[in-house]
């Protein structure tokens, strides 16, 4: 990756944090490397590197500033939306795979070689898919270091590292800290937490607008797997070694995280797949500026900065809401869903994880996550209560996914998965779409079909035939995905 230096210097003396995660700043001076935000002095120019990844900046021998903690600043929206292979590399990364299942594993998962892989990454990134890792490993120790009261063994094999003794050498390295320098907090006393529960701060690019989101996952809540209340977010996670939950707070500069895991190996890819949910390493600057830049949008997008995309934590369960959802209300797919979960619920062995409160404690009954394909596939005739060729629609996507000849997740070829979809009997372009748009996080799908859309677009002024708004939204690219959302809430 190019970057060109005095755009970078200009941000930094800036103090800029709409640049924090697209690069990174090493002060050779120093050695140490910050987000472009860091309240620090602004470093003179011949010190001054700038790096692609914070891995790039750790094998230039660099360590994490303690001030900016530049570990814990947003992705770049780059890797978050582009579908070529570097950006479902680095999903795959940000989601765990490669501590699950190594180099081997994530090139197997794209279609390449490991060393041409490694040839790609090092090019945008520089750095490796094993530095990619190691980078995000030293990040989710340190988050349990801090958050947890877990021994430091326990920590290293959780936050994914072979040993000990590289646990020891990799925080050192990267923090210029030992790990028990970190387990104290800035007060001076040890962090409190349970095993199980870690509190974290998810970082994001202002602008957000948090009413906009929480508005759109209540009104698509399924009862027992997610719900909003007071402000929070709550929900039930399937994740890699087992059932995990989190209640995701909305708060001034970040979203704050509270979640339950059954492994704490899980940390790394349950945060990652939050941060997707909540579309947190979004551009809303760069989205903002070329829709409000239309007239019919302009006014709410200037009303109303920063509304995100909502994605997915798990891309089957958004394959089998569009299709439930198809030519029916909103409500009444939920019925539908909620129904088909409450019969598959014994069969999957879903038990709920909590998510009252750091402790698990009160009397709301706990959520769960959204059944596997092999227990949907497996689901009797009385769990489908809709018309049979939908029912078999779902059976046979269940089973594609299953088999693992269909994709959902973050990691997929978007243009490969689409075609996949609707290669499958009932599943047509307003289905797939939906699924491009949330499960793949295809910023620019539209659904020019789309009720809510086309309602959307008579309420601002848009033309509202499908193929007049069709060809109406081409000035909304590279960002119509976004553009339905803003119709959808216009709606």
């Amino acid at each position: 990756m190019e970057l060109d230096f005095e755009r970078c210097y200009r941000a930094v003396d800036s103090r800029d944090q709409r640049f924090d995660g697209w690069f990174y700043t090493g002060v050779t001076s120093t050695g140490i490397y910050c987000r472009p935000s860091c309240p620090a002095m602004t470093p003179k120019r011949q010190n001054v590197r700038f790096f692609p990844s914070a891995a790039a900046a750790q094998g230039a021998g660099l360590r994490a500033c303690r001030r900016c903690r530049p570990d814990a600043a947003p992705g770049s929206p780059q890797w978050d939306v582009r579908a070529d292979v570097v950006g479902r590399a680095m999903r795959l990364i940000a989601d765990g795979v490669v501590d699950r299942d190594g180099v081997p594993g994530l090139a197997a998962r794209l279609g390449y070689t490991e060393r041409h892989l490694h040839r790609m990454l090092h090019a945008e990134l520089g750095a490796g898919p094993l530095a990619l890792a190691r980078a995000q490993r030293a990040q989710t120790a340190r988050i349990l270091i801090e958050t947890t009261e877990l021994g430091m063994a326990e920590i290293a094999f959780a936050a994914g590292f072979g040993s000990v003794r590289q646990f020891n050498d990799t925080v050192r390295e990267v923090y210029a800290a030992t790990p028990s320098d970190l387990r104290i907090s800035r007060s001076g006393r040890p962090v409190a937490g349970g095993a199980g529960t870690i509190s974290l701060r998810l970082a994001y690019r202002p602008p957000l607008h948090a009413a906009a989101l929480l508005d759109f996952l209540a009104l698509r809540a399924l009862p027992g797997v997610e719900e909003v209340r007071d402000g929070t977010y709550h929900r039930g996670l399937r994740l890699p070694h087992g059932p995990g939950s989190v209640a995701l707070t909305p708060a001034d500069g970040h979203v704050a995280a509270t979640l339950r895991l059954a492994d704490l190996r899980d940390l790394a890819p349950a945060v990652a797949r939050c941060r997707r949910l909540l579309d947190l390493d979004a551009d809303p600057v760069a989205v903002d500026a070329t829709l409000a830049a239309d007239p019919v949008l302009g006014p709410a997008v200037r009303a109303e900065p920063g509304v995100r995309l909502p994605h997915a934590v798990d891309g089957f369960e958004m394959a089998v809401r569009a299709v439930t959802t198809q030519q029916i209300s909103l409500r009444s797919a939920r019925t539908t869903l909620s129904h088909l979960l409450a019969a598959t619920a014994v069969a999957d062995g879903r038990t709920g994880h909590g998510t009252d409160g750091p402790d698990g404690g009160g009397d709301r009954p706990e959520l769960s996550a959204f059944p596997d394909p092999a227990a949907v596939a497996a689901a009797p005739e009385p769990a489908f209560r809709m018309p049979a060729a939908r029912r078999e629609t779902l059976r046979a996507l269940a089973r594609a996914v299953a088999a693992g000849d269909l994709d959902l997740e973050p990691g997929g070829d978007r243009e490969e998965t689409v075609r996949r979809l609707t290669a499958l009997p009932g599943i047509g372009p307003w289905t797939a779409g939906y699924v491009a748009m949330r499960a793949l996080g295809d910023p620019d799908a539209f659904l020019a079909t789309d009720l809510g859309v086309r309602r959307g677009a008579t309420a601002l002024g848009a033309p509202d035939d499908p193929k007049t708004l069709h060809a109406y939204a081409d000035r909304w690219r590279p960002w119509r995905s976004y553009a339905v959302i803003r119709l959808w809430r216009a709606a």
